[in-house]
This record gives structure tokens, C-alpha cells and sequence, in this order.
């Protein structure tokens, strides 16, 4: 048994200073390790192979001063020539089909220190932009060689203005981007009517961008077996127990905790978890809620923290009209992560 109770998360209430914003500007836990070389193209998919070659081309395209740091001084030096080609990739396609992890392995594959290039969720560059100001946000990141925006999202017109124009300072600057997006399939569905709406959205920054499209299924179900079936409350509790450093919450409480932390916050409230145990799982009420579980899963996915659950399956969590409706792609996300974390947390079960 662990040598203390498991903790709560609906009893933490974190603040996050701008500096640790800036600081976790790097690809996540999860995706530290991974390489162009770990990624596994499906060979049915010629996109997938399609998509690392290209992309180690444009890693490769974006040494330069920036890469050994004169970028920050530049006032000294002539600004570097800039690659040939667009300053910028778009990845489109489906979820789990690894677009995070080649986005993270653009990351560690461009020539430059860890500094000089930025890693971040559509959400935490805007939680950046509020925290810091838009005119420090463009110095902060002024000086960089890259910048990787994973998720980038389509539903809320006013932040996606707000980066636009701040993407449209840093392209002048020279920064290159590169960025995922989460689409309305609802409305444009998952085909290549994705990269032309994030192109359309992000007006005047069209040319920067080379739409690359990966087809696939998710990598995190193929092959693999069906998700365990939720387990009983005293399970879920005697595993909480007996692990160390768990927590241990009921579902309904959970979501009305999350509604009293700014979701910049999500990933500080997983600080030292190891595992989320949940009770009493069941349909979340309201797209406001589930919106917010969604920026969860997606922390919880980033930080490899594995999620031991009582009550409903996580497939059925949302409701038809939630999934056939404009979040229509959060969701299957979201069921998709939280399918791979229960997955992992069998084990605590046995132990």
C-alpha cells in the first residue's frame, strides 16, 4: 500500500506564472523521445512515408544563424537568408494518425538549441499571448527558428484572429511554423477541405504554408485490442491506495472542478500524478464540460499519465449529437487518448 492516501485533484488549485508558460515551450513528456525514425509509416498510407521525408527536408532547410543562436543579435549581423520554399508546414489529417509526433519530431530535428525553437498546443499559445501581452509574446518569440502549434483551432474566431496576426509578426521576423489543426469536420469533413480552411483563416499567410496531407487510421487502436472494460468503484479505489503518488476523484466532481480552473492550468493540476483514478464515470452533461475534458485528456495523453476508471466506457462519454456536431473531431480525440491511458492503467489493478 502507498505510505499516504491518493490525492485529489478536485483539491488543487494551481497558479502558473508566465515564466513557466514560456519555459514549457518544448514538446511534451510523451513526445520527448520520438524521432522521424520512431515514427512507424503505415505502409497502406504512402502519405505517411510521404510526410517524414518531406518534413526532414524542412528541418534540414532551417540551419542558419538562428541555429547558433546570432538570431538573438541580430542588430550585428545580416539576417539569415531564408530557406527556399514556404517559411511554413501544415499537417492535415485524421486524429492518431501521428501528426503530433512528427510535429514533435520537426521539433528535435531542426538545427537549433532548444531556445531558439517553440513547442505548444493552439491553447497554450493563446494562454501565452494573455499572460505575457501580444507585444511581448512577439519578442519573446521573435528570435526563434521554429515554432510548432499543435491542435490548431478553428472554433473560436476571435483567438484564431489573435494568433494570425501574431504569426503574420513572427513570419516577418523570419521564424518558420509549422502546425496541426483541429478542423470542424462537421462542416468541412477530414479531407483536404481542412488545409484549405486553416489556410483561409489564416489570411495573408497562405504563401508560408505547404499543406502536407497524412492519411490513416489511429495508430493508437490498429492492431492493439479494445480498451478494458471500466472496473468497480472499490477497485478503482483499492488501486488508488496502493499506488503511489495516484489520485483519486469522482467523475462529476472532476468536471465541476475543472469549470474553476482556467484550462492553461490543466497540465499543473497533473503535477506528480502518476495515475488519474476516476469513479462514477459517466455522459458529460453540456459541450461547455466536455470541452473542458478534452484540454484534460489531452494533458493527461501528453504527460503519459494513465487513467483507471468505474462506471461508463470513455466511448461513451459524449453524446451522438455532441459527435455528430461542429466539435464532432475533439471528441473522437479525446475518446481516443483516454482508450490508450485506461489501456495503460490495467496493470494497477493486479498490483
Amino acid at each position: 500500500m502507498a505510505d499516504a492516501g491518493p490525492q485529489a485533484l478536485c483539491a488543487r488549485e494551481p497558479r502558473v506564472p508566465a515564466e513557466r508558460l514560456v519555459a514549457e515551450m518544448v514538446p511534451p513528456p510523451r513526445f520527448d523521445s520520438v524521432r522521424f525514425g520512431t515514427y512507424n509509416p503505415d505502409p497502406a498510407q504512402p502519405s505517411q512515408a510521404e510526410a517524414v521525408t518531406v518534413l526532414s527536408g524542412f528541418a534540414a532547410g532551417l540551419g542558419g544563424a538562428h541555429a547558433s543562436g546570432a538570431g538573438r543579435k541580430r542588430w550585428f549581423s545580416k539576417k539569415p537568408a531564408a530557406p527556399a520554399g514556404p517559411r511554413g508546414v501544415y499537417l492535415d489529417g485524421g486524429y492518431g494518425v501521428g501528426k503530433t509526433h512528427l510535429l514533435a519530431s520537426l521539433w528535435h530535428a531542426t538545427p537549433a538549441e532548444p531556445a531558439l525553437k517553440a513547442f505548444g498546443t493552439f491553447v497554450e499559445l493563446t494562454n501565452l499571448v494573455g499572460a505575457l501581452g501580444f507585444q511581448q509574446t512577439v519578442q519573446t518569440l521573435g528570435g526563434h527558428r521554429l515554432l510548432c502549434i499543435d491542435e490548431f483551432e478553428l472554433d473560436d474566431p476571435g483567438d484564431t484572429v489573435l494568433v494570425s496576426s501574431l504569426l503574420s509578426r513572427l513570419v516577418e521576423q523570419g521564424v518558420a511554423l509549422a502546425a496541426t489543426s483541429n478542423t470542424l469536420p462537421g462542416k468541412l469533413g477530414e479531407g483536404r477541405f481542412a488545409a484549405a480552411d486553416f489556410l483561409r483563416e489564416i489570411q495573408g499567410l497562405s504563401a508560408h504554408f505547404r499543406p502536407l496531407r497524412i492519411d490513416g487510421q489511429d495508430y493508437r487502436h490498429r492492431g492493439l485490442p479494445q480498451a478494458p472494460a471500466p472496473f468497480s468503484d472499490e477497485q478503482v479505489a483499492k488501486a488508488a491506495y496502493a499506488t503511489e503518488g495516484a489520485s483519486l476523484d469522482d467523475f462529476p466532481g472532476l468536471l465541476e472542478h475543472l469549470a474553476r480552473v482556467h484550462p492553461s492550468r490543466y497540465g499543473a493540476l497533473t503535477d506528480g500524478i502518476t495515475a488519474v483514478c476516476l469513479t462514477d464515470v459517466g455522459p458529460v452533461p453540456d459541450q461547455s464540460t466536455a470541452l473542458r475534458l478534452v484540454v484534460l485528456a489531452d494533458r493527461l495523453y501528453d504527460r503519459e499519465i494513465p487513467v483507471l476508471a468505474s462506471g461508463v466506457p470513455f466511448d461513451r462519454l459524449f453524446s451522438e449529437e455532441m459527435l455528430n456536431g461542429g466539435y464532432r473531431k475533439k471528441y473522437f480525440r479525446a475518446i481516443s487518448r483516454l482508450t490508450a491511458l485506461a489501456r495503460d492503467a490495467k496493470p494497477l489493478v493486479s498490483q
